[in-house]
This record gives structure tokens, C-alpha cells and sequence, in this order.
């Protein structure tokens, strides 16, 4: 047993090193890091509406409120008040957090496709807002976000480039992994889990079910904001293209290409669909279709993602395996034979 965990670790500490060297790897070239360090943060954002959908079965519309937040607050704080990237970072939660808790209040007793509807219309508001009001920007935006310095002393260099940022998109995107998996095995992620299969066995075992929606919403907007703190560092600008219909189809499409409640489903998902469009891009609004086509499709055919057809795919070769296994003449589908005439 101690064997195993030891050589588990071990397995998991040699991916993570292999991880943070994929972009000397891969070729190292400026493309190659700016891809990385998108899939990263885009990710982390898919994190957030995955516990959402994953682990309470509603799908949540207004994550890219949270995404955004999470990045107007930085933009705002570093800009106009000097504040560094270690405070703008709490910060960005702190809005965030009480964002959803606002909204989270007002949906308690909706589910379903009025939670969608709900959700989806405060990030309409919400885009109205960030468009109108000039303490936000306006239409334009706010620009000039300074390069992301954590450093812990005063004479550290600031992340300036896809390059010297990697390093922290690749740790943030490594933390928000863990607490996800912490989530799914603490209390509140086993209550999510009974309130998603069975809401009425959940009220009898003594779980209030709309709290547990409360908190795991409350929670999955502070992760989306995380992504947004990053990503306004990472492009030096946030404006109100933020709450675009793109990003909110990315964080879906994300979830449900790979499969839900698989832990490394938003990252892969994330993945294929920045790598498509970086280097099997045909134009932008090109790529907003294929992102939207692949939405419909996983949805309308396969559901469970790719995990789903990975299951199929294996259950075929095992039921080949089988056959011919009992008998060397029989064919997929067909019975085997028992020996007698």
C-alpha cells in the first residue's frame, strides 16, 4: 500500500515537472507560450462553471460576470491606485464572492433552465453596465494594466511577456486543480453531489439543499475570478468584450468535451480548443463556429464527451476480446459457440 502511494506521487510529480517544461518542449517559441498561458487561465475560468454544472447539475450563465469582475477589479486597483498584484488578487475574489452571493440569493428557489435564464440575464446587465459606465471604462475599456510582479521583495522583476507569466498561470492553474479535487472529497462536495442525484434523499439526511447551491456557487465564482485577475495581466487591458458570448461558450463547450466530474476535463477540454485555434485557425469568426458546432454536437450526440466515447470505444474491444476469446471464429455481436452440434 505505501509502495503504490509512494510510486503515485512520484507518477504525479514527474507530470507536473513535465508540465512546467511543455513549452521548452514543444519548441519554445512565442506562440507556443502564448498558447499555454491561455489554455491555463481559459481553464481555470472552466473550472469554475464545472463545479457548477458537474457537481450541483445546473448549468450557471453568468460565470463570465465572475471572469470579468475578477479581472475590473485588477485593472482598476493596479491603474488608478498603484495597488500590487498581491492585494488585486483578494480583491478580485472578495468582488467576485459577493457578486455571486448577491445573485446566488436571488436564485435560491430556481433550478434548472429558470436558473440558466436568471443567470445568463445578469450577465446581459451586467455587459450594459460595464458598457455605460465610465467609472469602468465605458466602451473602451481600461488600458494599461501593469505587468504582473509577485515577487516578494521590492527590486523583483515584473512579468513582462507570455514567457516569464507561464510560471505563475501554470502554478495558479495547478491550484485551482487541487482545490477542485478537495472540494469533491470534502463534506460540501458530498452534499452537492447527493442534492444533484437525489434533492428529496438529501432534504431527509438532513442537508439543506438550497444552502449547499448557495455555497457551491458562491465558491465556483471566486475560482472563474481567479481567471480573470490573471488574464487582465496577461493582455495589459480588460474591456467589456469580457462578457462575450464567446467566453461563456468556451467555459461549456470546455466541460462537457471531455467529460463531467473528470478532473482534468476542463484542462484537456481547454486545451483542444485553444490549440485548434492557434494552429488550425481559419479566422475568428471561423472559430467561433467551430467552438459553437462542437457545443451542439457533444450535447445533441454525445454528452458524456469524450470520456463517453473512450467508454464505448474500450467496451467494444472487450466484447471483441470475449468473443474470440471463447471462440476464435466468432465475430463481434455474434453468440459464441458452446461446443455442442
Amino acid at each position: 500500500m505505501h509502495h503504490h502511494a509512494l510510486t503515485r506521487w512520484f507518477a504525479l510529480a514527474c507530470a507536473v515537472a513535465a508540465g512546467f517544461f511543455l513549452p521548452v518542449l514543444l519548441g519554445g517559441s512565442g506562440l507556443v507560450y502564448n498558447t499555454l498561458v491561455v489554455i491555463a487561465i481559459f481553464a481555470v475560468m472552466a473550472y469554475g462553471v464545472d463545479i457548477v454544472w458537474s457537481d450541483l447539475g445546473e448549468v450557471s450563465l453568468a460565470h463570465t460576470v465572475f471572469f470579468a469582475a475578477g479581472a475590473y477589479t485588477s485593472a482598476i486597483l493596479s491603474t488608478r491606485y498603484g495597488v500590487s498584484a498581491w492585494l488585486t488578487l483578494p480583491a478580485a475574489v472578495v468582488v467576485s464572492v459577493v457578486l455571486a452571493l448577491l445573485l446566488g440569493l436571488l436564485t435560491l428557489k430556481t433550478r434548472e433552465f429558470i436558473f440558466s435564464l436568471v443567470t445568463y440575464s445578469a450577465g446581459i446587465v451586467c455587459l450594459s453596465i460595464a458598457q455605460n459606465w465610465q467609472f469602468l471604462g465605458g466602451s473602451d475599456g481600461i488600458v494599461g494594466v501593469p505587468p504582473l510582479k509577485l515577487s516578494v521583495t521590492s527590486g523583483g522583476a515584473p512579468a513582462i511577456g507570455n514567457q516569464a507569466i507561464w510560471p505563475y498561470a501554470y502554478v495558479l492553474l495547478l491550484l485551482t486543480m487541487y482545490l477542485v479535487a478537495r472540494f469533491r472529497r470534502s463534506a460540501l462536495g458530498h452534499a452537492a453531489l447527493m442534492v444533484h442525484m437525489n434533492q428529496r434523499l438529501a432534504t431527509l439526511s438532513g442537508i439543506d439543499p438550497r444552502r449547499v447551491r448557495l455555497k457551491v456557487f458562491v465558491l465556483s465564482a471566486g475560482v472563474t475570478s481567479l481567471a480573470g485577475w490573471m488574464y487582465a495581466y496577461q493582455r495589459s487591458y480588460v474591456g467589456p468584450d469580457l462578457f462575450d458570448t464567446y467566453f461563456l461558450v468556451l467555459m461549456l463547450t470546455a466541460v462537457v468535451l471531455s467529460g463531467q466530474r473528470l478532473l482534468i476535463g476542463p484542462l484537456l477540454g481547454t486545451a483542444l480548443l485553444m490549440s485548434q485555434k492557434a494552429f488550425l485557425s481559419y479566422g475568428g469568426y471561423f472559430d467561433k463556429i467551430v467552438l459553437g458546432c462542437v457545443l451542439i454536437f457533444v450535447l445533441a450526440v454525445y454528452p458524456r464527451g469524450l470520456i463517453g466515447l473512450w467508454e464505448i470505444a474500450s467496451g467494444f474491444f472487450r466484447r471483441k476480446k470475449t468473443v474470440n476469446d471463447g471462440d476464435p471464429t466468432a465475430t463481434p455481436g455474434s453468440t459464441p459457440s458452446s461446443g455442442k452440434p
